[in-house]
């Protein structure tokens, strides 16, 4: 019998990478795209609406039954988004990587939530389902906020993501 692999206690490697290991494949490819996403926008970190906007981006099946539950096109709100946190002035090809220093407070907060989120509900790896609730439920949330002012809430929000990852994407 193999002995047992010791579970991860943080989503960052001493060295201050991601743990690609942590996520799934989505989840992973969410990242990516939120990276891309950052530089297009011409911001010199990844902030939280660029991992929003990765997931608009590269939807899973629950984060595309969301967007239904919601009555959103995800295409149109990612256009709305990259409009909405476009820097005309700004550096216009910034170097990022998936690594704490290339990430706001807030990013690296949604993935210690995400990730601790998926060891609650019993899984090693965090799927985009996660970041999106992690991302809707977190204090101050600009993503959020942005529902809030066109009256749609974080709970609501939520509720959806919920019924969408229970009800199997």
């Amino acid at each position: 019998m193999p002995p047992m692999e010791p579970v991860r206690e943080d989503i960052f490697l001493p060295g201050g990478q991601v743990c690609t290991d942590c996520l799934t494949e989505p989840a992973h490819k969410v990242l990516l795209e939120a990276l891309t996403l950052a530089r297009e926008t011409r911001w010199d970190t990844v902030r939280s609406p660029h991992v929003f906007m990765g997931l608009l981006a590269k939807p899973d099946a629950c984060i595309t039954k969301w967007g239904e539950r919601l009555g959103a096109d995800l295409g149109q709100l990612l256009s709305q988004f990259q409009e909405l946190f476009h820097q005309s002035e700004g550096i216009s090809e910034p170097v990022l990587m998936l690594n704490r220093e290339f990430l706001s407070n807030n990013v690296l907060r949604l993935l210690r939530d995400s990730f601790a989120r998926a060891k609650e509900n019993r899984r090693r790896m965090i799927t985009p389902i996660d970041l999106l609730i992690c991302q809707l439920t977190a204090p101050g949330s600009i993503v959020a906020e942005c529902f809030e002012r066109i009256g749609v809430t974080a709970a609501k929000l939520t509720e959806l993501a919920v019924m969408a990852e229970h009800h199997g994407g």
